[in-house]
């Protein structure tokens, strides 16, 4: 719990300490919501994602995904919570899209509680994960869009799916 309590401190800073050296830049605000497929159940996550430049984004995610596993033939329940930030390199207008268009590719740093019954003698335990993502927004409104993302290296390796709200 030490460790989880750090890393939400450490992204509050990160996100306000970034807004706070551009004052006078426009702010976009992010807020995503969905569900995925993953290697480990069907994640359900919520986040939001803060333009700190033109072409560089910040977030904060959090995830919770549960699945069914057979180990040496017995069966058992997991689930998995997640909380980590993100940063995105956003190529829409680098190379001149559309606004509804957003494709941007990053990484992200979390932590992951992994809970599995006291009796579980496989693999699995809590603790931070690295790894990247890819994806993509399509807005049908100026408020209002659709996202896609694929990512791995860390407890999530899959693709999410879901909606996106701009504010």
């Amino acid at each position: 719990m030490k460790k989880l309590t750090i890393v939400l401190l450490l992204s509050a800073l990160t996100i306000f300490s970034v807004k706070a050296q551009q004052p006078n830049e426009p702010r976009l605000v992010q807020f995503n919501a969905g569900t995925g497929f993953s290697n480990w159940g069907i994640p359900l996550y919520l986040g939001l994602d803060f333009r700190v430049h033109p072409l560089i984004s910040i977030g904060i995610e959090s995830s919770f995904r549960s699945y069914n596993q057979n180990y040496t033939d017995v069966g058992y329940r997991s689930s998995i919570v997640g909380f980590s930030t993100n940063g995105n390199f956003h190529f829409s207008r680098l190379f001149d899209m559309p606004r509804f268009l957003d494709l941007y590719a990053g990484f992200n740093v979390g932590y992951y509680v992994w809970a599995t019954p006291s009796n579980y003698p496989g693999p699995g335990t809590s603790g931070i994960g690295v790894g990247g993502q890819i994806g993509g927004r399509y807005f049908i409104t100026d408020h209002f869009g659709f996202n896609l993302e694929f990512g791995g290296g860390n407890a999530f390796n899959g693709v999410k799916f879901g909606m996106t709200y701009r504010f």
